[in-house]
């Protein structure tokens, strides 16, 4: 059966951690003496309202979980922080429509950056915190961030971690997960202090350089500018982003092992990490020949463009410091590869992740020599592990459903009205988390606020499966998930 006290004390004790988030905003807003400090306030008092209503219901709780629990509890926890997410949008009238508000909160949590806000400038700067530090708390994950903050509070945290990580190998750093997520934060927090700290230096504002690198190192791609990082004219920092977003799109737990035991040749040995670079470089390659030959673009500034839209597109990051639908068609194509691929597992990007990627190379290959030796037992091992035969299951389970997804969702946008390239880009897009969209109607510069609402809430939909990686989403719907057997 299903621990629905332990549910309701879990998602009542991150309502409090969501209002403690809120706060800072609220300093935020008081700090700049705006017209959202009031908006900020009612939110936190209702937040905190809704979470002591939860604590409540959960009282008494003994803090066991089992994987339906862990499940229904990731699932609800970003569905619910979102639409509480949406309160400062709605009640300070910076948007209108619930729809639009629960859009934009949960394009944040999921690290997306698609927008429906056609004009971010004229937002008052708490409000853009808020978006900005949306993304920041979700790059991790929420529950994720909850076990490093609170420990004792998640009851089988070990299930819980399972269904928000990303990729299909899990690695702990230390026995103890607790420790592991700290671990894991600190060198999120260390990052983003060196993003700012270098955003800074290279001549952004304290409060640019702060939103920024929230939103580089969750590689979401909110911006407090309406053109992104083109905003800035230079290439420095478009360098120091492309810096940044590029390491975040590197397994956090491979990160850590590399900086504390300064060992670079594991990092370069990782078969997800080559395939990763191996990608950036080459797709960077081909768009850079392409804008030169058909777009006359300079040497520094085709390579500085390519590389920059190539690692915000396969780290799901979608800032933009030129505008791709200016670009040959053909490198669209590249575009959206690197959409469905994305980075690696264990960071904050979205997308297929480099891991399943060679996975399927390395079963294609085994393939090809299973035909010229039926007889022979092939292993498929990934830097020295062995992968389980359930594991190559899921794997093409998982790809049969994500295609079978972006098929069935492209479908119903194109029959809601919109283009067909847009339909596609935008599907990809949302349920690989990366915010940009290429076509005609909707360009990779441009809000999603002419969607139908009908559109806006399967995309809403779309993120946060993508985001807890579909099957944990998609589990809640099936029968034997209710069976108390």
């Amino acid at each position: 059966m299903i621990n629905y006290r332990t549910i309701y004390k879990v998602i009542g004790s991150l309502l409090f951690i969501e209002a403690a988030l809120m706060l800072s905003c609220l300093a935020m807003a008081i700090y700049y003496a705006e017209d959202d400090v009031l908006a900020f306030l009612v939110s936190i008092i209702a937040t905190l309202f809704f979470g002591l209503t939860f604590r409540f219901l959960g009282r008494n709780s003994d803090n066991t979980m089992g994987r339906r629990d862990a499940c229904l509890v990731v699932s609800l926890s970003w569905a619910i922080f979102s639409a509480i997410g949406t309160m400062p949008f709605m009640i300070g009238g910076y948007l209108h429509s619930f729809t639009d508000a629960y859009f934009e909160t949960m394009s944040g949590f999921t690290t997306t950056g698609a927008t429906i806000i056609d004009d971010v400038e004229i937002l008052p700067h708490g409000i853009i915190f808020w978006r900005s530090l949306t993304q920041w708390i979700g790059g991790l994950g929420i529950v994720f961030f909850t076990i490093a903050l609170l420990p004792s509070l998640v009851g089988g945290s070990v299930k819980v971690f399972s269904a928000e990580a990303t990729g299909p190998i899990k690695s702990k750093l230390h026995p103890k997960l607790s420790t592991s997520a700290k671990a894991i934060w600190a060198v999120y927090i260390t990052l983003s202090v060196a993003c700012t700290l270098c955003y800074k230096f290279l001549g952004m504002g304290w409060y640019d350089s702060l939103n920024y690198s929230m939103t580089s190192l969750a590689t979401g791609g909110f911006s407090t500018h309406n053109s992104s990082v083109e905003f800035f004219h230079s290439p420095a920092i478009e360098y120091a982003v492309t810096f940044f977003c590029f390491i975040s799109g590197v397994n956090f737990t491979l990160l850590y092992f590399t900086a504390t035991k300064l060992k670079i040749r594991q990092l370069l040995r990782n078969s997800e990490f080559k395939l990763y670079l191996w990608l950036v470089l080459s797709f960077t390659a081909f768009i850079m020949a392409e804008l030169i030959i058909r777009n006359q673009y300079e040497l520094e500034k085709a390579f500085r463009v390519s590389i920059f839209q190539v690692v915000s597109f396969i780290t799901t990051t979608g800032l933009f410091s030129d505008d791709a639908a200016l670009w040959p068609h053909v490198t669209w194509v590249v575009l959206a590869v690197c959409m469905f691929i994305g980075a690696c597992s264990g960071s904050t990007s979205g997308g297929f992740k480099c891991i399943r990627a060679v996975m399927l190379l390395k079963i294609i290959r085994n393939e090809f020599k299973q035909l010229l030796h039926p007889n022979a037992v092939l292993p498929l091992k990934i830097d020295g592990v062995n992968v389980s035969t359930q594991k190559r299951v899921t794997l093409l389970a998982f790809l049969t459903v994500t295609l079978v997804m972006c098929l069935f969702c492209a479908f119903s946008m194109i029959a809601a009205g919109i283009d067909n390239t847009n339909a596609i880009t935008i599907t990809l897009s949302a349920l690989s988390n990366v915010g940009p969209t290429l076509g005609i109607e909707i360009g990779p510069t441009m809000s999603w606020a002419q969607l139908p609402d009908l559109a806006k809430w399967l995309c809403s939909i779309l993120m946060l499966m993508g985001r807890l990686e579909i099957f944990t989403v998609l589990v809640i719907f099936t029968p034997a998930f209710w069976n108390d057997r």
